[in-house]
């Protein structure tokens, strides 16, 4: 893989380019749709690529593990011939879900002992084969399997965790260097940085990570109750120290004002459950904010859901026809409001790429950032 810098913010660190992979090319900022279990709730492939103009997605390693296992995808030869996607995937290692599982899940220094969320029955994760799994499913790009500690972690907790966590990754990083693509791509490995909030530990993680010398770096671990002002500090601290020249990814975040504000400070990648989730609830995102379609002021509106987007929805539906829907529980409801949804934060990354091409970053920034910030 190969990352080209196109244009960088004079008054901040946000920056555009593309990444290069065997599935095609990604522009970068980016946000990443997420297929959990191999697909992207809602939606498939075609509208996926023709209407909302995703150029990657997101899987979870736990997820396709435990369904459909990794023996139907390699007889399928790869999730992206299982789901009908030629363009890039990116796998979360499955760390976070596993470390959720609470007390149905054992950390040792080997890996961690969980009990599956669908039958109770008993699995082992290691660093090895987590990457093993990872490459049977498909990835373009893989990530390391890391403990995600709780936010609030204590300063003892956090510090333990990451060692573990750098120990592991120093597994992964061996395993797939050991091993080769079963399906004829290049695969990449990202190192996931840690260390709560500790400002000393997310210094010492990724000083970590950029010495194994990897094609990407993510940064996790963030997003998870702590203020966002404290997210974009971290953030900071780990940009100092990644390499320029090469992608980073903010796991798991976030509004499209976070999304905005961690631009801002030099990511490029970002993934979140946010707009499909609550876009199944009619929680939906504009530009001028976010708006509940379900709400009965809407039910002789005639109008777009956004007069300023041109997704699909907007240009053939009605707020009444798609609040309607979600009144008469019609499962097109949803449908509709996942399209716009994640057309919307396309859209979003889309004119940050131009704002930075432009040379407008500050203006786009100065009139969205507070307004989109706001949480559903």
């Amino acid at each position: 893989m190969k990352y080209t810098l196109l244009a960088k913010d004079k008054n901040s660190d946000a920056r555009c380019g593309v990444l290069t992979t065997d599935h095609g090319n990604i522009e970068t900022p980016i946000f990443m749709p997420v297929g959990t279990v191999g697909t992207v709730k809602a939606v498939h492939a075609r509208e996926l690529k023709e209407d909302i103009k995703a150029q990657i997605i997101l899987g979870n390693t736990y997820h396709l593990y435990l369904r459909p296992g990794t023996e139907v995808l390699e007889e399928a030869g790869g999730l992206h011939k299982f789901n009908s996607w030629d363009r890039p995937i990116l796998t979360d290692s499955g760390g976070f879900q596993v470390f959720s599982l609470g007390d149905c899940r054992k950390i040792t220094e080997e890996g961690v002992v969980f009990r599956s969320h669908i039958d109770g029955s008993k699995h082992l994760f290691t660093p090895e084969n987590v990457m093993d799994i990872q490459r049977k499913i498909g990835a373009d790009i893989i990530m390391a399997f890391d403990e995600c500690p709780p936010g609030q972690s204590e300063y003892g907790y956090a510090k333990n965790s990451l060692e573990l966590t750098q120990r592991w990754l120093e597994r992964c990083v061996k395993r797939l260097d050991s091993t080769e693509p079963l399906y004829g791509y290049h695969q990449s490995l990202f190192p996931i940085v840690q260390g709560c909030t500790f400002r000393d530990l997310r210094e010492k993680a990724a000083e970590h990570a950029v010495a194994l010398d990897r094609e990407g770096y993510a940064i996790g671990g963030l997003a998870v109750g702590e203020e966002a002002e404290v997210m974009y500090e971290m953030i900071q601290v780990v940009n100092r120290i990644l390499p320029q020249d090469k992608p980073r990814y903010l796991m798991g975040v976030g509004t499209p004002g976070n999304i905005i504000e961690a631009v801002a400070r030099g990511v490029d990648f970002f993934d979140c459950v946010m707009p499909a989730r609550n876009a199944r609830h009619g929680k939906l995102f504009t530009w001028q904010g976010t708006m509940n379609i379900k709400n009965a002021q809407y039910k002789l509106d005639d109008g777009p859901i956004d007069p300023q987007c041109d997704c699909p929805v907007c240009r053939k539906f009605s707020r009444a026809y798609l609040r309607h829907l979600f009144t008469a529980q019609e499962m097109l409801g949803m449908r509709l409001a996942v399209m716009h949804n994640l057309y919307f934060y396309n859209k979003l990354t889309q004119r940050i790429r131009t704002a930075l091409d432009e040379d407008e970053f500050d203006a786009f920034r100065a009139e969205y950032s507070r307004k989109l910030a706001e949480k559903v």
